[in-house]
């Protein structure tokens, strides 16, 4: 693997890209900080780590390249509203002939405590409508993925929609910080072939 230095940036990554990095969540400020969109706020926090900036348009979403353990990969933030996830997926995936266990994606879930990981190899989308597109669209589901808890709704009848686009409360910020860290961690295994080690260090 070949690199390039550019001025004042860590030194840019060449040569073709390896993996997908993708975080759900729904565009637009009203969106920020909602549990819905803690799967950008993973890649974001990863982004940081690796020194790079997510803001690049193409493939129908935000794009920053970046290099983990020898390997170019891309990190995604899909523009098209969660429900239609799989589409920045599956053109990312065709233009740079990307297999599908080279996908790794970060979500809510809501089955999980706040601030848990629970990593998977594969698996089905849960309910999540995100990974239930991203499916739909790749007619696979044997990709890794990280699943970061946001907690249940606080009552049965409580409307899901609401919950999951509702913001999280301050207490909730403090202990996901950790967690971002930890997913990010989690990627990095990942992508150097230790997903072993990554759910063995990082399911809670």
């Amino acid at each position: 693997m070949f690199w390039k230095k550019s001025q004042g940036s860590p030194a840019a990554p060449t040569g073709p890209v390896e993996f997908l990095i993708v975080g759900l969540g729904n565009p637009g400020r009203e969106y920020e900080n909602t549990r819905h969109n803690v799967g950008f706020l993973a890649v974001d926090t990863l982004a940081g780590q690796l020194g790079v900036k997510i803001d690049r348009l193409k493939f129908k979403s935000l794009c920053g390249d970046a290099m983990i353990g020898g390997h170019r990969v891309l990190l995604m933030k899909p523009s098209t509203f969660m429900n239609l996830s799989g589409q920045a997926v599956q053109e990312a995936m065709r233009f740079h002939k990307i297999p599908i266990e080279h996908l790794v994606v970060l979500s809510d879930d809501v089955s999980l405590d706040v601030g848990r990981l629970r990593i998977r190899r594969k698996g089905s989308d849960g309910g999540h409508n995100g990974l239930k597109n991203i499916i739909y669209l790749t007619g696979q589901d044997t990709f890794p993925r990280i699943k970061i808890g946001v907690g249940k709704k606080p009552h049965p009848d409580y409307d899901l929609a609401a919950w999951v686009l509702g913001k999280l409360r301050a207490e909730d910020s403090e202990l996901l910080d950790k967690t971002f860290d930890n997913a990010a961690q989690a990627v990095k295994l990942i992508v150097e072939g230790q997903i072993d080690l990554a759910m063995n260090r990082y399911n809670s």
